[in-house]
């Protein structure tokens, strides 16, 4: 795999053949706004072809776990030796930095070998109905067995390591995968396609159908002979495949505006704070799920915090995401930056104040502080997706939580505080799918179970809890 500057076409991806026929959708560098690329978009004649050949393959081509497992390994392998390719692909496509896009390359790497390992340890578990007064004779144990077909749909904001999320847990459980990958940057989950085929993956397995959300998308989750559904985006998105797939095993990873609360016993002010701005800021440029929007500070300790969080946001250079002294690249299109930009001026327009930032070249937003903010701004109340934070003061733990849960979302939420016993308390109270104690909300190890509860989605991401997702648990009772 080279890196090139020439104009590439790519196409869907039917066993092991990639199409090029139909409709074009142009790729752009997120800074430049040069093409950079072309999908072929996948129609519904092409789409159906996708489903069909997964399914057969699933019927047809039996991988071992220690057959998964090696493909799964080497995949990992090739992604580190194709890295400089790769890191190249996400700056372009996605408009993250350097450093960026090198630690999304990382976290793939991570995620296959994970998937990997977790490949050979796909197990049920004893069921002791011997224990049950008339069945004294009887054995009986659960097995885990495949779903089949896989229909996965990923974001932009982090295409390689979302995308492993979904399709490396899938291979590892024995299920064959129709993935169609964001419209605005699909050629590096193309590329990693390619590798794993290259690692050894049967034509097949991994059926790839480019195109847009309501087109393409939708062709997929009306297709009966998909068993499981996986998405990561929108909460409206979310609700719709929840709505449209009736019965079927659906896994969602969807929305956040995440709070992180600053207790007065926090230590060093100034690392919470730099690591804050860090983690709202610069991480996919403010566009995860996860990254900071929301910090409750305790009263106390407020005003220092807010300077030092000011100062650190202010620090931050913006630009050209490819140089690698660039701490913030830019927004996925310039439509979205318009949005955020739309959102905090009507968040001081009606009462906020500009702390810093709020400034707009094309795609590039720059990091923009807000205080005095309401709950009911769209700043604080919806997910921002874009590189804004608000501070917001609080007097006692009772109303540090409360409005830390005052959120139709609840995917993950951070704690700073050396008090055990809050910190235990924000466990017990936040309604949250994770509870980070003296991080952000933004922490997340590809390894550990994640997702949400309320809109932020439905199932567990990491690769021994997405497998779970993935498997069918079937219960065997022997009459001995």
């Amino acid at each position: 795999m080279e890196a090139t500057n020439k104009l590439l076409e790519y196409g869907n991806i039917i066993g092991g053949t990639e199409l090029f026929e139909g409709d074009k959708i142009p790729i752009y560098n997120k800074y430049t706004n040069e093409q950079i690329g072309a999908v072929y978009k996948a129609d519904q004649n092409v789409v159906k072809n996708a489903v069909t050949n997964a399914v057969d393959t699933f019927k047809k081509i039996k991988l071992s776990p220690a057959d998964r497992s090696e493909i799964l390994l080497k995949t990992a392998k090739l992604l580190e030796m194709n890295r400089e390719v790769l890191v190249h692909t996400l700056v372009q496509e996605v408009g993250r930095t350097v450093t960026d896009c090198n630690t999304e390359v990382d976290r793939a790497i991570n995620t296959f070998t994970i998937s990997s390992e977790e490949a050979k340890r796909i197990s049920g578990h004893g069921v002791p109905i011997e224990g049950q007064k008339g069945h004294e004779n009887r054995l009986s144990f659960t097995v885990r067995t495949p779903v089949g077909v896989v229909g996965a749909i990923t974001p932009f904001n982090m295409p390689l390591n979302l995308s492993a999320h979904k399709v490396g847990p899938a291979v590892a459980a024995g299920n064959t995968v129709i993935l169609k990958p964001s419209e605005v940057a699909p050629i590096t989950v193309l590329k990693l396609v390619k590798l794993m085929k290259e690692a050894g993956l049967p034509d097949g397995y991994l059926n790839v159908v480019n195109g847009f959300g309501n087109e393409t998308g939708q062709y997929l989750i009306e297709d009966d002979r998909v068993n499981m559904f996986t998405f990561t985006g929108s909460a409206r998105v979310g609700r719709h495949i929840k709505n449209s797939t009736g019965i079927k095993k659906v896994s969602l990873e969807l929305g956040n505006n995440s709070p992180t609360i600053i207790h007065k016993d926090a230590a060093q002010i100034g690392d919470i704070a730099k690591l804050a701005a860090q983690r709202g800021f610069v991480t996919a440029n403010g566009q995860a799920c996860i990254a900071v929007q929301r910090l409750y500070v305790h009263r106390d300790i407020y005003d220092e915090f807010l300077s030092e969080f000011v100062q650190a946001a202010k620090d931050l250079k913006v630009g050209n995401p490819a140089d690698p002294q660039t701490d913030i690249g830019v927004m996925i299109s310039e439509k979205e930056a318009v949005r955020v930009e739309k959102w905090v001026e009507e968040a001081v327009a009606n009462g906020a104040k500009l702390e810093c930032g709020g400034k707009r070249e094309g795609t590039a937003y720059y990091p923009t502080v807000l205080t005095n903010v309401n709950a009911d701004m769209k700043v604080v109340c919806e997910e921002v997706f874009g590189p804004v934070v608000s501070v917001i003061p609080y007097e006692s733990i009772d109303e540090a939580l409360q409005k830390a849960n005052d959120s139709d979302y609840g995917l993950q939420a951070g704690i700073f505080t050396t008090d055990f016993n809050f910190a235990m308390r924000a466990v017990r109270e936040l309604d949250f799918g994770g509870v980070i104690i003296n991080d952000v909300s933004t922490f997340r190890t590809d390894a550990m179970p994640y997702g949400g509860i309320k809109n932020s989605g439905l199932g567990k991401e990491g690769p021994k809890y997405t497998i779970e997702e993935m498997t069918n648990e079937k219960v065997v009772v022997m009459n001995l």
